[in-house]
């Protein structure tokens, strides 16, 4: 996963979000609205 570097910046943006992403099931979804907010 190379948005991990990124999206640990987002952290701050949505920290229990990635949290729940660390599980592994929201991670796809959570990165996927987050990424497209990076670009």
């Amino acid at each position: 996963m190379p948005l991990i570097a990124e999206q640990r910046r987002i952290c701050a943006l949505g920290a229990e979000v990635w949290y729940l992403r660390e599980d592994g099931e929201i991670l796809n979804e959570a990165s996927t609205f987050f990424a497209r907010q990076l670009r």
